[in-house]
């Protein structure tokens, strides 16, 4: 590829968006990878199923050989937060499946049995280091609402604040098709969000994003940095997972644009190759590292911005649309024109263009009957239909945040 020197990156100029450095940018600094690793102090460590499984099942060694990793960067000052796939792997290869189980139960079940391996696994390997671990088992509806969200992060706060180490994984054995998040690769981004880390580490089986798929085209080449997204960058990542994963490439850009909405960077790595956490935070050139143009989104809106599943949808006019996403207004009745789902005050709701489009994910003030009622009409009407008035917003544009551009949605 033709490339520009520009900034201390070395920029292709296909694809969009996507750079080549040893030093990094980032927030008016720039810094060589050393300094900068050094300077991420709290990290998310997302580890995949083909990285901690092979023909005998799950890999101890390989749990050995992080834990060693994770001992050093805790003794450098670092705090980790691991999340660590694996346990439908493991179960598979105790009850002697070939082949990963295509059904909720089946998956359920392999999850309940292979569970108690990872952990063990986990906590045998921190043991040697007197570090105490800590299991999370999350689900989507877990981390949908506010409360329940905050509570997360305080019991994972106080975790942190003991020196215990947090085993994070989704919670297979009671998930299903409307709450379970669909691969760890999503859990780690709103777990990064969660916890304000400063870096997700993605240790995949792979070396990381390629311009194309290298299991299909031999002279794919590896890209090192990536700034911001554009639809040229989605194109790079395919959505086949592994034998034993649920997510594939695609999966992890996804998980990465996540992160960089937030302003947390994140890096996909070969999770198999020796010392590779203590290569990375020593400032070798790795994988693929994404790194955000600007953050987007702070505190509650980081919440909304990642939310798993908004309890339903208005839809609205054109006019609603561009005060929204033009004009950073607030929505108001006049500008809805449907309302899907029952909820309630507070609830979060995606809001919808009349073609579909998602438009952006916000907090009502009003329950959906009540809107129902509103819909349409001018806020000083609203008193005089519903009995009381709680504001001239449905959605104050605080409790709001828009979606990404249509073209790469997820």
């Amino acid at each position: 590829m033709e490339i520009d020197r520009f900034m201390g990156f070395h920029t292709f100029q296909n694809p969009e968006g996507i750079h080549d450095a040893d030093l990094i940018a980032l927030n008016g600094e720039t810094l060589d990878r050393s300094t900068w690793f050094q300077r991420c102090r709290r990290v998310v460590l997302k580890v995949g199923s083909a990285v901690l499984t092979g023909s005998r099942g799950l890999d101890r060694v390989m749990i050995h050989r992080l834990s060693d990793q994770v001992a050093e960067l805790r003794q450098r000052g670092h705090e980790v937060v691991i999340v660590s796939s694996g346990a439908v792997a493991s179960g598979m290869r105790k009850v002697g499946l070939k082949e990963r189980p295509r059904t909720i139960p089946q998956k359920q079940a392999t999850a309940a049995i292979g569970q108690t391996f990872l952990m063990h696994a986990w906590e045998e390997a921190f043991d040697k280091f007197e570090i105490l671990t800590a299991q999370i088992l999350l689900t989507n509806e877990d981390l949908a609402h506010r409360h329940r969200y905050l509570n997360a992060r305080n019991t994972l706060e106080t975790l942190l604040d003991w020196k215990i180490i947090p085993i994070i994984n989704e919670n297979d054995t009671v998930a299903v098709e409307e709450i379970k998040f669909g691969d760890n690769d999503q859990l780690s981004a709103l777990i990064a969000g969660l916890v304000g880390a400063d870096i997700v580490v993605n240790l995949t089986d792979t070396q990381g994003l390629y311009d194309c798929d290298p299991r299909t085209h031999a002279d794919a080449c590896l890209i090192r940095v990536v700034r911001g997204f554009s639809p040229k960058v989605l194109a790079c990542a395919t959505p086949q997972p592994g034998s034993v994963g649920t997510g594939g490439m695609w999966s992890k850009v996804n998980a990465a644009k996540k992160c960089l909405a937030s302003g947390i960077p994140m890096v996909i790595a070969p999770g198999r190759e020796k010392d590779v956490l203590l290569r990375l935070f020593e400032g070798e050139v790795l994988g693929t590292l994404f790194l955000p143009k600007e953050r987007l989104y702070h505190g509650k809106k980081v919440w909304l911005a990642n939310l798993p599943k908004p309890a339903g949808d208005l839809v609205l006019d054109p006019g609603a649309v561009r005060a929204l996403q033009k004009s950073g207004k607030s929505l108001l009745p006049i500008g809805i024109r449907e309302v899907r789902g029952s909820f309630g005050v507070g609830a979060p709701v995606r809001c919808l263009a009349e073609d579909g489009t998602l438009v952006g994910v916000g907090l009502t003030n009003y329950k959906a009957s009540e809107i129902e009622k509103i819909k349409g009409r001018h806020s000083h009407e609203i008193e005089g239909i519903i009995g009381y008035k709680h504001s001239d917003e449905v959605i104050h544009r605080n409790n709001f945040v828009l979606a990404e551009p249509a073209e790469i949605q997820d």
